[in-house]
């Protein structure tokens, strides 16, 4: 017999509560500025609306200054989403530690957002902003 998941069991007890992840294009481009830099700008983002979080936007990696990130050792896991990869944003002597993530590998149900970055916007201070534009 096999030993219970307790995740697994958590995320279809959220699934049976009506818990919900949904994809789609951002309407418009999407920017993303640290300390008045661009570090992503793009017109093919992703908006990932989940039950009880506010939106995330995920940007392409190819619209993203992926020169200022460095892969860190953090890890995490989402029964909706998979397992999350961690990036610190590093700019001359500028640093959000495990402030951008990824899931490399998505479950199928959101395997839009393989290849996609998102910025965890409180942990990168005021210097940071995502702008939606019209």
């Amino acid at each position: 017999m096999a030993t219970p998941d307790p995740l697994r069991e958590k995320a279809a007890q959220l699934a049976r509560d009506g818990y919900r992840i949904d994809t789609a294009p951002c309407p418009t481009r999407a920017v993303a500025r640290w300390h008045g830099r661009v570090i992503a700008d793009s017109a093919r983002a992703i908006v990932l609306a989940e039950t009880r979080h506010n939106p995330v936007i995920y940007f392409p990696r190819a619209d993203v200054r992926m020169d200022l990130l460095q892969r860190s050792t953090h890890r995490t896991h989402c029964p909706f989403k998979g397992d999350a990869s961690y990036f610190t944003l590093a700019d001359g002597a500028e640093r959000a530690e495990n402030a951008v993530w990824s899931y490399e590998s998505p479950i199928p149900a959101v395997a839009s957002i393989k290849d996609h970055v998102a910025f965890y916007t409180q942990d990168m201070g005021a210097a940071f902003g995502i702008v939606v534009e019209r």
